[in-house]
C-alpha cells in the first residue's frame, strides 16, 4: 500500500509538470455569467515553432505561421453537465465578431468581423476564447490546446489509431491518401486525415466531422485496459499528451481527467457530437468565402448549453 500510494503522488506531480499553463481565462473582459456545468474549449494549433524543416514537409504544414500565434483548424467546445456532455464543433471559417482587444504591445484594436481562426492567428488562445465567449455566450471554464508536432508524437506513442472511412479520401495539400474500410492511422496519417477538407463537398464542416470522428476513436483507445494497465504503454502516451498541451492558468490534472472522461462518453454514445447551425457555408466576405451561422439556430443551441439542458445531435 505505502509502494501504491508514493507511485501514485509521484505519478501526479510528474504528469502536473508536463503541463504548460499560459491562458489566463480570469483576465478576459465582459465575461458572460457561469453557466450550469463546465465549457471547455479545445483547439489545435498549426504553430510550427517546434517543427524542423524536414517534418514540416513531411507532414505537409508547410514553414510559414500566419501571424503571430499561427492557425487553428480545429476549435471545439466541450459542454460537460448533468444531463449529458455535447461536443459541439466551431468551423474555424466561421464569421464572426473579433471584440475589441489589447495586444501584447499594448496597442488596442477596435472590434471586427473575420473568420474565427483569425482570433487565435492574432492572439492565441487568449483572444479566441473572448472571441468565442463574446459571440456564443458561453463561459469558457477551462482551455486545452494541442500543436502539430504533439499531435503526431500522442497518436505514435498510443501505436496508431484505428479509423474506418466509408469512402476513398486523397488530398494533396493535407498529405491525405486512404482507401475506404478500416484501417490504422500514424501520427502524420493522422494529421492528414484531421485537417482534409478539399474533397469534401462542404469543405470546413466535412473536416468538423473528420475531426470528432478521429477525436471519437482516440478516445476509445485510449480508455481500453490495453493502455490504462500497461505501464510502458500509459506513461509514454500520457507523457506525449502532456508535454505537448497548453492549457489554462487553472487546469489541474483533475480537470483533465474529467475532460477525458466526457470525451469518452460522447464517443461511446452517451453524449451529443454536433457543428453549429449553419444559414450560408459559402458566405462571402473580405476574408474570402466564410460560414454564416443560423443565428436563430445557433442562439438556442447555445442557451441549452448555458442551461444544462439536453442537446440533440
Amino acid at each position: 500500500m505505502v509502494v501504491l500510494m508514493v507511485t501514485s503522488v509521484g505519478t501526479y506531480f510528474w504528469a502536473d509538470s508536463k503541463l504548460t499553463r499560459t491562458i489566463d481565462l480570469g483576465a478576459l473582459p465582459n465575461r458572460p455569467p457561469q453557466d450550469t456545468g463546465t465549457n471547455y474549449l479545445i483547439a489545435g494549433s498549426d504553430n510550427r515553432g517546434n517543427l524542423t524543416h524536414a517534418q514540416q514537409q513531411a507532414l505537409h504544414v508547410g514553414s510559414d505561421n500566419e501571424g503571430q500565434f499561427g492557425n487553428s483548424d480545429t476549435m471545439m467546445i466541450l459542454h460537460v453537465g448533468s444531463h449529458g456532455d455535447t461536443l459541439l464543433s466551431l468551423p474555424r471559417d466561421s464569421y464572426v465578431t473579433i471584440p475589441a482587444f489589447t495586444g501584447q504591445t499594448g496597442k488596442h484594436y477596435p472590434a471586427s468581423k473575420h473568420k474565427l481562426n483569425v482570433a487565435f492567428s492574432w492572439g492565441g488562445g487568449q483572444l479566441l476564447a473572448q472571441t468565442v465567449e463574446y459571440n456564443t455566450g458561453l463561459h469558457i471554464d477551462r482551455y486545452a490546446e494541442i500543436g502539430f508536432g504533439g499531435f503526431v508524437n500522442l497518436v505514435n506513442t498510443l501505436g496508431g489509431v484505428n479509423m474506418c472511412l466509408d469512402k476513398p479520401i486523397k488530398d494533396k495539400d493535407s498529405g491525405a491518401d486512404f482507401k475506404a474500410g478500416c484501417q490504422e492511422f500514424n501520427g502524420a496519417q493522422s494529421l492528414a486525415f484531421v485537417r482534409e477538407r478539399h474533397q469534401e463537398a462542404n469543405q470546413d464542416l466535412g473536416r468538423e466531422k473528420h475531426q470528432q470522428q478521429f477525436l471519437h476513436a482516440v478516445a476509445q483507445q485510449t480508455a481500453t485496459p490495453g493502455t490504462l494497465l500497461n505501464p510502458f504503454k500509459l506513461y509514454p502516451a500520457l507523457g506525449a499528451g502532456l508535454e505537448t498541451l497548453s492549457v489554462d492558468k487553472s487546469m489541474s490534472l483533475c480537470d483533465l481527467a474529467k475532460l477525458a472522461l466526457a470525451m469518452k462518453d460522447v464517443s461511446g454514445g452517451q453524449g451529443t457530437s454536433t457543428v453549429v447551425p449553419v444559414a450560408n457555408p459559402s458566405y462571402p466576405t473580405a476574408d474570402g468565402d466564410s460560414l454564416l451561422w443560423n443565428q436563430t439556430q445557433a442562439k438556442t443551441l447555445f442557451s441549452k448549453l448555458q442551461n444544462d439542458d439536453p442537446v440533440a445531435g
